[in-house]
């Protein structure tokens, strides 16, 4: 296993804050080790392995503090799709280094990551898409679903 980055363990104590109990010191330190060995096998194959692991650590920490609302928001932005009402993405976006966002559609919450896009804002998550321009977006909620037709009501 490579060895732990040090600013990773800095920034893991003051995400999870320092524990000065046996226990909750060694989960944070489990969670230091995980993580680091997750994003080193997400980039062995990266032509540029410590660029990989920088991009990696740096979408980790905007997908947290998106998804707690530690950082500050714009939003949320009600999108209606396919003409009906009832079918609505609730959209709210984060100032996160890269920019991030939460949908919302029924019961369920997706964060996505913004992307290079040729205009117009593009953003993704697991298995959902969300590309917003002139006040129309195309959203794509779940593997292999179909593009939602959204505009946002002035």
């Amino acid at each position: 296993m490579r060895p732990l980055a040090p600013w990773l363990g800095l920034l893991l104590a003051a995400f999870l804050g320092a524990s000065r109990d046996p226990e909750l010191s060694a989960l944070e330190h489990k969670l230091a080790e995980v993580s680091a060995a997750a994003v080193a096998a997400e980039c062995a194959a990266s032509g540029d392995v410590p660029a990989c692991e920088q991009r990696e650590y740096k979408r980790r920490i905007a997908e947290l503090q998106a998804r707690y609302r530690l950082v500050p928001a714009r939003g949320p932005f009600r999108w209606k799709c396919d003409g009906n009402p009832a079918s609505e993405v609730v959209v709210t976006f984060f100032d996160t280094d890269p920019a991030t966002l939460v949908a919302q559609r029924g019961d369920s919450v997706a964060v996505m990551i913004v992307q290079p896009s040729g205009s117009g804002a593009k953003y993704e998550g697991r298995d959902e898409s969300f590309w917003e321009h002139h006040h129309e977006a195309a959203i794509r909620w779940g593997f292999g679903a179909a593009e939602l037709h959204c505009t946002r009501p002035h």
